[in-house]
Parts: structure tokens; sequence; C-alpha cells
């Protein structure tokens, strides 16, 4: 059965996490999910309450890391997932998180990132070039990293998909499952 990769730490967004996770599976693919270490991930909700300027964190669901960034093999997988949330902040400084981004952009393999995603392939140096939705907030560290920033819920540049948050899930997903499909092996279901 083909495998996708999802990249995530603690802190991630609770909602970007586990829809692409279940839409992936519902699909018939294999996820893991990968982290800076093997471990039960304490993810979060953000939301927006009146009189805040920025969204609100709450406690959201734990979730097991399947795997640990440094025993990652790339190529075992079709595709890469990268949530957002506060995790990308942190793990976009792991060198082994970095590996596994360059691979997939350098081999024009599927990938959807969403919210704070584009905040690793960033650090990886691959965003530079490139179109790609964020949390609009990133439009100035987009905009450093060479790449241009696009206020929309569903930028697909070549064979990466982004969306700025969770409730671009429709659009964000609906486009990086015809690429998965297009571009990778597709699971008998």
């Amino acid at each position: 059965m083909p495998k996708v990769l999802i990249i995530t730490g603690d802190g991630a967004e609770s909602l970007e996490v586990l829809y692409p996770y279940q839409r992936l599976v519902e699909e018939g693919y294999d996820v893991d999910v990968a982290a800076v270490e093997k471990k039960k991930l304490q993810f979060v909700v953000h939301d927006f309450s009146p009189g805040f300027d920025t969204y609100t964190e709450k406690p959201g669901y734990a979730w097991p890391a399947d795997v640990a960034f440094a025993d990652v093999e790339p190529a075992d997988y079709v595709a890469l997932v990268i949530p957002g949330g506060r995790a990308p902040e942190y793990i976009r400084n792991d060198p082994d998180c970095q590996r596994i981004v360059r691979h997939f952009y350098e081999t024009d393999a599927p990938v959807a990132q969403l919210c704070h995603g584009p905040l690793i392939p960033a650090a990886a140096r691959v965003l530079a070039g490139r179109r790609t939705a964020a949390y609009p907030e990133l439009e100035p560290d987009v905009t450093l990293a060479g790449a241009e920033f696009v206020d929309a819920a569903a930028v697909v540049d070549g064979q990466v998909v982004s969306g700025r948050a969770w409730n671009d899930h429709p659009s964000w997903m609906h486009e990086f499952m015809h690429i998965l499909h297009a571009k990778a092996e597709r699971p008998v279901i």
C-alpha cells in the first residue's frame, strides 16, 4: 500500500493534522506521522475570539508520532503533508526534517502544506521561486524566502498544494488529491 508522510510536532493545529490524516486513510493510503522523536504529541486548537488581535490557543488532541525524523527514509513515501500550527516554528530547525522536505521538493513528489507549514520548506531553502499560500501573517516570511505569497484557499504550484489554514481544507485537500492520484501510486481500495 502506498505511504504518505505527515511531518509535525507538539503545538500543531489538531484539525490540520487529523483532517488530512483521515482523508488519506479514507483514500486507502498508509499514513505515518513523523516528529522530532517517536512519542505522543500534544496538538492544539486555534480559534478567533472577539477583541483578540490574533488567534487563541487551547489544548487539542494527543496523537502518537509513528517515527522520528532521523529514522525517516523519504523514498518510502509517495507524498508529504506539512500541517501548520506552532510546530513548524521549531521543527523547521531539525536537520532531518529539512532533509525530508528537500527530498520531496527535489524529486517533484506531491506536497501539501498549510498555514505555518511553508516555514519548513523556507528553512530547507526550497521555497524560493515558488507560489504559496500560508497563514496571511506569514506573507513577509514567504517573501523573504524568495517565494510569492498568494492569499487563496488552494494554490497549486507544480506538485505543491498550499492553503491558508484549516478552514481551507475542502479546497486544499481536493486539489492535493488530484495531484496525488496523478503523480503517485494509487491504492486499491
